[in-house]
């Protein structure tokens, strides 16, 4: 459970004179309450009021979980055959009604904000609640960041599983399946996302899809993966070549590192999000590749894997320590070749540290 930054919270709803906050992102439930779930379709929720107790409301079969959880403060639950929404309304209604409630519009499905309505008809839902959960987060705790350099050292262990299941014939789903199995043995329970093996001319699809595509001669293979370990996630790319790659496959490859370089290499407090992208960008533009850098250089991470801020040019959010993001600068030419280069870093007093350790320069496999 993390106090202070719900301490934090009632502090801003406060100086809003927001009564309740009503918390819907899972995730963000997690890193308030220490409590992780997945409910699918049911209402797993947390309310944090300015002046009661806060409360988890979570499904029956959940309720002894969260309760054993760090969580110090009261569960509620609800069978299935139950109306959640009627019992939540009783809890809260218990210190009164509220006149302004907050809610995460990023998040909450149009459905259950016609449930809010309809049990709180005279409350002000205006206040979007994401914006300051998403501030709330950007700056890392020291455990925090403790915990995120335990996740990338994991990524660091899947990608070297996944090198070594590198052979000729390999499929991408084979590579993955080695990957995330040795991963289970040794303790770790899920991936912060899907993971990714893309080979060959598959890879200049940033985001692709890995099936049966094996793995030939001269290839390369782009992994990106990552881990959710303690609550926190991880995240790298690694682009690495089977045998003897062309002359080509290395141009795009030494520039792409160039630019991840670059842009670590800039990363202080005072610097904009805006202008890292910008250094990274301008050094694949300059060689005449700037349209097949086609993503954004960054984004945040911590419980989630995509967290505020956005590493794009025209953002003049001021970097600070504490800061964790990406830097994964890319080329994608399709049909010919894809490569992107990541790590995950955490800003210091002068500069940053990467929390993965796995080598950037080319690695040849086979």
């Amino acid at each position: 459970m993390n106090q202070q930054k719900i301490n934090e919270l009632k502090q801003w709803m406060a100086e809003e004179k927001i009564d309740l906050t009503y918390i819907s992102d899972p995730h963000h439930i997690a890193y308030f309450s220490g409590y992780e779930s997945d409910p699918h379709e049911r209402v797993l929720a947390l309310f944090i009021s300015l002046e009661a107790e806060p409360f988890l409301f979570t499904p029956a079969l959940e309720t002894e979980d969260a309760a054993n959880s760090t969580w110090s403060y009261p569960v509620y639950g609800y069978m299935d055959g139950e109306n959640p929404w009627e019992k939540i309304a009783q809890i809260i209604q218990k210190n009164g009604q509220p006149k302004r409630i907050a809610t995460e519009k990023e998040f909450l499905s149009v459905a259950r904000f016609e449930e809010l309505r309809f049990y709180f008809p005279e409350a002000d839902l205006a206040t979007n609640a994401t914006p300051v959960v998403e501030r709330l987060q950007l700056i890392k705790t020291d455990a925090e960041i403790s915990l995120l350099l335990e996740a990338g050292n994991w990524a660091d262990v899947a990608l070297e599983i996944g090198f070594q299941a590198v052979t000729e014939g390999a499929a991408e789903q084979e590579i993955i399946a080695e990957i995330e199995y040795q991963l289970k043995r040794k303790g770790v329970r899920s991936m912060s996302f899907s993971t990714l093996v893309l080979t060959g001319k598959n890879a200049a699809s940033p985001h692709g899809t890995p099936g049966a595509a094996t793995v030939a001669s001269g290839d390369l293979v782009l992994f990106d993966l990552g881990v959710i370990w303690k609550g926190y996630c991880s995240d790298v790319t690694r682009t690495v070549a089977y045998q003897e790659p062309t002359a080509f496959q290395k141009e795009i490859y030494a520039i792409v590192l160039e630019a991840q370089l670059a842009a670590t290499a800039a990363v202080k407090p005072g610097i904009t999000a805006g202008e890292l992208d910008q250094i990274a960008r301008s050094v694949i533009e300059k060689t005449g590749y700037g349209e097949y850098f086609n993503h954004r250089l960054g984004h945040g991470i911590g419980t989630t894997v995509h967290e505020f801020p956005s590493l794009i040019t025209g953002n003049d959010l001021v970097i600070e320590k504490g800061m964790c993001f990406s830097m994964e600068p890319g080329i994608y030419i399709p049909g010919k070749v894809g490569v992107r280069i990541e790590d995950c870093v955490h800003v210091t007093d002068n500069g940053c540290e990467a929390f993965t350790k796995t080598t950037k320069e080319l690695q040849f496999l086979g």
